[in-house]
């Protein structure tokens, strides 16, 4: 008979907890992602074990909000790969400007910084005033920070080396105003954002949309979860709209492959088939 790891068994039912008693269900993410997670909180709060941080977590919301915290997923930053904004603006641009109005849906838009280049390249490109972009992600503390759009100063040097190289036409500062060590992003590029909490593992379709970006969130899930999310994009996407993936990601083993063709195979930029 095979046993389970004592720790693999905790971390289940830590996860199972979550769900019964929040909500948020974490319980087909990847495994390294999650246990990684949960025992770096688990050193820095000095409990023994996983079924004493269960307890913690079942009894003190402030406690459950911090592991929320530590499980969601929040690396991002403006224009992040370069490369990949370059065939947005090549590949996807064109077909966007075919449609009288656009709306993209950003999926786990974290802390708002890419739902933000958009906005910049949209503005650039002539489309953003018949643009809704519906910014979504489970993490309210990180969707109140992507409303804001404040960042920090120190970030900005990277942010504009991004932008330039993704084949930006302004200045970046234009988009900005400095206030001491932070920045806040302008009014105008706010004017057109839906900031809203949507969690793609429990979620059903959130808007029928002419592109998706999810990059980087997937990687995050197991196969099965990653499949089911697959089908909630394809079933929000119009006829011929435009899916955009993780360079880690791909859709070469759903189900739903055959239903795209690829307009960018390296930057994993796919559109839904008639």
């Amino acid at each position: 008979m095979q046993y389970k790891d004592t720790s693999e068994i905790e971390i289940s039912l830590l996860l199972e907890a979550i769900y019964r008693k929040y909500g948020y269900d974490f319980r087909q993410y990847s495994q390294a992602h999650i246990q990684r997670r949960i025992m770096s909180r688990m050193a820095m709060s000095g409990f023994e074990d996983i079924s004493q941080m269960q307890s913690k977590v079942l009894n003190d919301e402030t406690f459950a909000s911090t592991l929320l915290q530590d499980l969601s997923i929040t690396v991002t930053e403006m224009f992040r790969d370069r490369e990949f904004y370059k065939s947005l603006r090549e590949n996807v641009i064109p077909i966007l400007k075919t449609y009288p109005f656009i709306k993209i849906w950003h999926a786990g838009c974290s802390t708002g910084q890419e739902a933000y280049s958009m906005a910049i390249l949209l503005q650039e490109e002539g489309l953003y005033d018949r643009t809704t972009i519906y910014a979504t992600d489970f993490n309210q503390q990180a969707l109140n920070h992507a409303k804001e759009g404040i960042y920090s100063a120190s970030l900005i040097k990277e942010y504009t080396a991004n932008y330039h190289l993704s084949g930006g036409k302004e200045s970046f500062s234009n988009y900005y105003s400095s206030h001491y060590d932070h920045v806040i992003m302008n009014q105008s590029l706010k004017s057109n954002i839906v900031w809203a909490n949507h969690n793609l593992v429990t979620d059903s379709v959130f808007a029928e949309v002419n592109l998706i970006l999810c990059r980087n969130v997937l990687i995050y899930f197991d196969r099965d979860l990653q499949n089911k999310v697959q089908h909630l994009f394809y079933n929000s996407l119009i006829n011929g709209g435009i899916l955009c993936l993780g360079s880690k990601e791909t859709l070469q083993f759903s189900d739903l492959y055959d239903h795209y063709s690829e307009l960018d195979k390296k930057h994993r930029i796919f559109k839904k088939k008639y």
